[in-house]
């Protein structure tokens, strides 16, 4: 049973539009990249307070090499005989359905689960997100660095073996709670993301394909977004400036994109690029177009088109006129 961390003796404020219930997520995986696998999964249920209802653990057999037994302990002789994601699809929902996802860097685990329900041919049920190390930000908690170890460290939580992912699922609800009474008490807008499911996907290896690292020691480029970091080749157009309603985009417009797309993100960018587009890993002055499904979300790219006056379109504008790209006027540079 978790401890209650919360220190106040009277109820915490609590504002309305808080959503009724959680889902604290971990995933182990055997690596980073877009063909790797989970090997274990946990999720703790709590209620809108953040208090546990239930929690649920399984191991995960990857049909593959499990990566690195040295982070996660799970070999190939004990995967072996565990379920196929497929068959453990239908429980790990029933766990999902009707709550907000919590993990730390979600968008990572959120990641794993959306792939491995796109190749089981199904739909996880989850429909927002809510990262924890986004949260500690908003919150401005007194941190050295994003780590579950860090965090858990805050407010006394004790890791017991950590990249178990019931363990590091049971850390996180334990630190999830309190931070989720600060916000309440401060009537903070949590920063929730939508979740996209996959309908496109690739298991192709990606080309720089990370490897070594896993579980809470991952690479994020922000609070919200992860992906393996992979060279581009460089655009050979001018950018011809900002994108105009209504018109089409020109070879050489710089497009940024922000949160979950349908289809796989490597595979849009690669398609932007094959159509002579410049891919932006930010949102400057100098963006084109920023890509969005959930243009609501507090994310840094969203906040920063709003203030440039960047426009904003969605996936499905985006892939139609993706069909249709000018060529560039005067040809390629150089």
């Amino acid at each position: 049973m978790l401890e209650d961390q919360t220190t106040a003796d009277t109820p915490t404020p609590w504002p309305a539009a808080y959503p009724e219930g959680y889902a604290v997520v971990d995933v182990e995986t055997t690596g980073l990249a877009r063909d790797d696998r989970i090997v274990s999964a946990a999720v703790y249920q709590l209620d809108a307070r953040g208090q546990v209802e239930d929690h649920w653990y399984t191991l995960v057999n990857p049909e593959r090499d499990p990566g690195p037994v040295w982070i996660h302990g799970l070999t190939t002789a004990v995967l072996s005989g565990a379920p196929l994601f497929s068959e453990i699809a239908d429980e790990f929902a029933k766990r999902l359905e009707g709550r907000v996802l919590v993990a730390h860097n979600a968008a990572f685990d959120w990641s794993m689960i959306a792939r491995e329900y796109a190749r089981a041919r199904a739909t996880a049920p989850v429909r927002q997100r809510l990262c924890t190390i986004a949260l500690s930000k908003e919150l401005q908690l007194p941190l050295p660095n994003h780590k579950l170890e860090s965090l858990a460290a805050h407010y006394g939580v004790v890791q017991q073996r950590a990249h178990h992912a019931l363990d590091d699922a049971r850390v996180l609800a334990e630190a999830f709670r309190p931070s989720l009474h600060l916000a309440a008490g401060a009537d903070l807008r949590l920063p929730l993301l939508a979740c996209q499911p996959l309908t496109e996907w690739s298991d192709s290896p990606t080309p720089s394909r990370t490897s070594g690292h896993i579980g809470h020691q991952r690479s994020y480029s922000s609070s919200n977004s992860w992906r393996p970091s992979r060279k581009r080749p460089a655009c050979p157009y001018p950018n011809p400036g900002r994108y105009k309603e209504g018109e089409q985009l020109i070879q050489g417009m710089r497009v940024a994109f922000s949160g979950d797309t349908s289809i796989d993100r490597e595979l849009l960018e690669d398609r932007a690029i094959e159509a002579g587009l410049h891919i932006a890993t930010s949102v400057s002055r100098l963006t084109s177009v920023l890509v969005t499904n959930d243009p609501d979300s507090p994310t840094t790219k969203t906040t920063k088109a709003r203030s440039f006056g960047t426009p904003v379109i969605d996936e499905a504008v985006f892939v139609q006129l993706l069909s249709h790209v000018v060529p560039a006027p005067g040809g390629r540079q150089g």
